[in-house]
C-alpha cells in the first residue's frame, strides 16, 4: 500500500477520472479550455500563498488533483478530431458524390469480400479537410494495387457505419468511433484515382520495409500459415493470418503470441540485454547498455509498423528496463506508472483499448504477484527452476488479466498453461533465429539448414496449437461476466493476496467481506436477469429468428441451428441464461405484455379475429395487400424482419408511411425487443 503514497500515482488517478469524465460527458471545447485556465490559475494562487500559511498544504493538494482531472478532461477533448473545424464531418452535404481526397494510413485485416484499409481525408471538394475513414475495396476485378501513404481520388458519398443490429453483438462502430473513424468508403477497384509525387511517411517507409522483406521470403520457401506467422511475430502484420488458425491460437490461449505485445517486447528486451551484457564491462557501461537496448526497441516498434500496440509495449518495457537497469523493484512500479501516465496524455484512447487494459494489468501482476507463488517452492534442479518460473510467470499474468478477459471475449481456455509452456520457452529462439534469418536474407547470405529448421520450428508450433486448441472439452464458452463483476473479483483478488503476504486478522476480515461482496453481486445479477421477459425478434440475414426469454430460459421459436448462432450465443451470454430450448412449431398469434402479434408468413394467411391485433409480423416476404391488412386488424406497428425481400420492406416502408403507422425493419432498425 506504500504505492498509493507515490505521487505520480495519485495524479494517473486523477488523469484516469477526468479522462472517463471527459469521454462520457459532452462538454464543449470553450467551456474546457476556461476550467482549465481557471483551475491553473488557482493553484498558482494557492502556490503563492502557501509560502506563509502551511494550513493551506491539504486546499493546494486538492486542488493539484483537480488540476490534474481538468488535465484530463482536456486531452480527451483535445484530441476529438469532432471538435476540429475542418472535419470532414462538418463538410457533409445534400450532395450525393464528393470528390475526396484522402491518403491510406494502414491496411487492415480484408474480409471476403472487401480489402480494407484506414485512410485519412486531405480534402473534400477541393477543400482542405482532416479526418480518418475507413475504405472498402472490393476484391473483384483486380486491377490497381495501394500501398501506404498512397493518395487517391475518388467520387463517391461517406457511408454511415453501422451499429450492431443484435443485443450483444460486438459494436464496431463503437469501436471505430474511438479510432477517430466515423464514416466509410466502399467503391469498386476501378473506382479510385491514385496520385502521384506523395511524401513517404515513417509508417509508409516500414510497410515498404515489410513488403520488400516478405518478398524476400517467398523466394526463400515461406508460404500460406508460415508466411503469416512470421509476419505476425516479426512484423506485427496479422492480415494474412487464416481465421481458422487465427481462431486455434484464440481457443487454445496463446493469442496474445500472434500480436506483437508486451510477450514479444520483453522477450526481446530480455535478448539485447544478454547480446549487450559485454557492455557493462565499459565505463558508464550500464548507461550505454540501457540506451542501446532502448533504441533498439525502438527500431523494431518502427520496423513493425508503428502501430498503437506496439507503441504501447515498447515504451511500456522501456520503463521496465529503466526500472531494471536501477535495480530496484518499486522503480519498476514506478517507470510502469510514469509509462502510462504520458501515454494517456499522448493518447487518452489508449484507456479504452482492451491491449492496454491487458498490457498494463498482465506485467503489473508479473512484477507484483509472481515472486509470491515463485517462493511456494523452490526446485534444486535448475531443469525445473526453469520451466517453474515459466509457469510462475504465465500463471500470476493469467490471474491478473483473467476477470478482464472473460468480461471482453466471454471464454476461459482451461489449457492455455499447456499452450503458453510449450511455446513461450521456444518463443525467444523463434523471435532471434526469425531477426537473424530476416537480417541474412536481406544480404542474400541465409543458409538452407537454417530456412529449413526454422519453417519446421514454425509449422510444430501451429499443429502443437491446433491440437490444443482441438481439445473442446477444456474451451469453456459463453462465460456471462459483468464490469461489476470485474471490479468485485479485482477487489477480492487483491485483499486476498495482501492476508497471503501477512496473514493477519483484519486482512483475513477485509478479504472475506470482499469475497460475500463478490457473490452478492452475483446473486443480484442473476436475480435482475431472471426478473426481466422478452419477446426478440432477431436480425438473421436472409432468415427469420424469433425467441422468448422468460426468467432464465430462453426458446428459439423458429427452427435454426442455435447451436452455431453467434446471434444466439451473444444474447444468452449477455443475459445470462441458463436454459436455451429450441421448438419447430411456431405460432401465428402471441400475446406479449397484453399485446396480440400477429405472425404472416410466406402462406399470406390470415382472418378477422374477434380480439384486437396490435402488431403485425411480415416474415418469409408474404405477398400480401397491406393497405387492406392495415384497414382490417388496424395494428399500430408493422414489423418486417431479415426474411423478406428488400424490395417488399421498401414498399411497406411507403406504404405505413403513408398510413401513419410505424413500421420497424430488423435490417435497418436492428432487433425489435418486447419487454414485460
Amino acid at each position: 500500500m506504500q504505492l498509493l503514497k507515490y505521487i505520480p500515482l495519485q495524479l494517473l488517478l486523477c488523469l484516469v477520472i477526468g479522462i472517463l469524465i471527459g469521454f462520457y460527458v459532452n462538454i464543449s471545447f470553450l467551456t474546457v479550455c476556461v476550467v482549465l485556465i481557471s483551475s491553473l490559475a488557482i493553484l498558482t494562487l494557492i502556490f503563492l500563498l502557501i509560502r506563509n500559511r502551511l494550513s493551506l498544504i491539504s486546499l493546494y493538494t486538492c486542488s493539484t488533483f483537480c488540476v490534474f482531472i481538468c488535465i484530463g478532461i482536456a486531452v480527451v477533448t483535445f484530441h476529438n478530431d469532432l471538435n476540429r473545424t475542418d472535419h470532414y464531418m462538418n463538410f457533409l452535404s445534400a450532395k450525393k458524390n464528393l470528390q475526396i481526397v484522402a491518403k491510406i494510413t494502414s491496411q487492415l485485416k480484408p474480409n471476403s469480400y472487401f480489402n480494407k484499409y484506414e485512410a485519412k481525408v486531405l480534402k473534400i471538394d477541393g477543400e482542405p479537410s482532416e479526418g480518418l475513414v475507413l475504405l472498402n475495396i472490393k476484391k473483384e476485378h483486380l486491377k490497381k494495387q495501394i500501398s501506404i501513404d498512397d493518395e487517391i481520388v475518388v467520387y463517391t458519398h461517406l457511408l454511415d457505419i453501422d451499429p450492431p443490429k443484435n443485443p450483444y453483438q460486438f459494436d464496431y462502430k463503437n469501436y471505430l468511433k474511438r479510432q477517430h473513424i466515423y464514416k466509410q468508403i466502399t467503391i469498386a477497384n476501378d473506382e479510385f484515382i491514385k496520385l502521384e509525387g506523395q511524401k513517404s511517411t515513417f509508417n509508409g517507409l516500414a510497410y515498404k520495409f515489410r513488403e520488400r522483406t516478405n518478398e524476400i521470403l517467398i523466394k526463400n520457401g515461406f508460404i500460406g500459415d508460415e508466411l503469416a506467422i512470421v509476419n505476425a511475430l516479426l512484423l506485427g502484420q496479422r492480415q494474412q493470418i487464416s481465421n481458422e488458425l487465427l481462431q486455434s491460437y484464440a481457443n487454445a490461449g496463446a493469442i496474445h503470441i500472434l500480436a506483437i505485445s508486451g510477450l514479444h517486447v520483453g522477450i526481446i528486451m530480455l535478448l539485447l540485454n544478454f547480446i549487450l551484457k559485454p557492455l557493462k564491462r565499459l565505463k558508464n557501461g550500464k548507461i550505454i547498455r540501457l540506451i542501446c537496448v532502448v533504441l533498439l526497441l525502438w527500431l523494431f516498434a518502427f520496423i513493425a509498423g508503428m502501430s498503437a500496440s506496439v507503441i504501447r509495449a515498447v515504451t511500456m518495457f522501456t520503463a521496465v528496463s529503466i526500472g531494471l537497469a536501477i535495480r530496484r523493484k518499486n522503480s519498476v512500479y514506478k517507470n510502469l506508472i510514469i509509462s502510462m501516465f504520458f501515454l494517456l496524455l499522448f493518447n487518452p484512447y489508449y484507456l479504452f483499448e482492451v491491449g492496454f487494459q491487458l498490457s498494463y494489468l498482465a506485467v503489473f501482476f508479473i512484477v507484483w504477484l509472481q515472486p509470491i507463488i515463485y517462493n511456494i517452492w523452490n526446485p534444486t534442479w535448475k531443469f525445473l527452476d526453469y520451466f517453474w518460473q515459466l509457469f510462475t510467470v504465465s500463471l500470476a499474468a493469467q490471474i491478473g488479466v483473467l476477470p478482464l478477459s472473460l468480461y471482453y471475449f466471454h471464454q476461459f481456455p482451461g489449457l492455455f498453461f499447456a499452450a503458453n509452456l510449450a511455446i513461450v520457452p521456444i518463443l525467444g529462439f523463434v523471435l532471434g533465429l526469425g531477426i537473424v534469418i530476416i537480417f541474412l536474407s536481406w544480404i542474400q547470405l541465409t543458409p538452407i539448414l537454417l530456412l529449413s529448421l526454422f519453417k519446421e520450428i514454425i509449422s510444430t508450433m501451429n499443429s502443437l496449437i491446433s491440437w490444443i486448441a482441438g481439445q473442446k472439452s477444456f474451451l469453456f464458452k459463453e462465460i456471462s461476466f459483468s464490469i461489476f463483476l470485474v471490479l468485485g473479483s479485482y477487489l477480492f483478488l487483491i485483499l486476498t493476496v495482501r492476508w497471503i503476504q501477512k496473514k493477519t486478522l483484519g486482512r483475513l476480515k477485509f478479504a472475506l467481506l470482499s469475497l460475500i461482496f463478490l457473490q452478492g453481486i452475483f446473486l443480484f445479477q442473476k436475480y435482475e436477469s431472471a426478473a426481466l421477459n422478452e419477446f426478440i425478434i432477431f436480425n438473421k440475414s436472409k432468415n427469420s429468428l424469433i425467441a422468448v426469454k422468460e426468467r432464465n430460459t430462453l426458446t428459439v421459436l423458429k427452427k435454426t441451428d442455435i447451436q452455431t448462432s453467434n446471434i444466439i450465443s451473444d444474447y444468452t451470454t449477455g443475459r445470462a441464461i441458463d436454459n436455451l430450448t429450441e421448438t419447430d412449431h411456431y405460432s401465428s398469434i402471441y400475446t406479449i405484455n397484453d399485446k396480440n402479434i400477429l405472425v404472416v408468413d410466406s402462406l399470406s394467411v390470415y382472418k378477422p379475429f374477434s380480439f384486437k391485433v396490435d402488431k403485425v409480423l411480415l416474415i418469409n416476404s408474404p405477398k400480401i395487400n397491406l393497405e387492406r391488412l392495415i384497414e382490417e386488424l388496424s395494428p399500430s406497428i408493422i414489423i418486417a424482419d431479415a426474411s423478406n425481400y428488400k424490395s417488399y420492406a421498401a414498399r411497406w416502408q411507403q406504404i405505413c408511411s403513408k398510413r401513419r403507422i410505424a413500421f420497424h425493419y430488423t435490417v435497418r432498425d436492428g432487433a425489435y425487443i418486447e419487454e414485460w
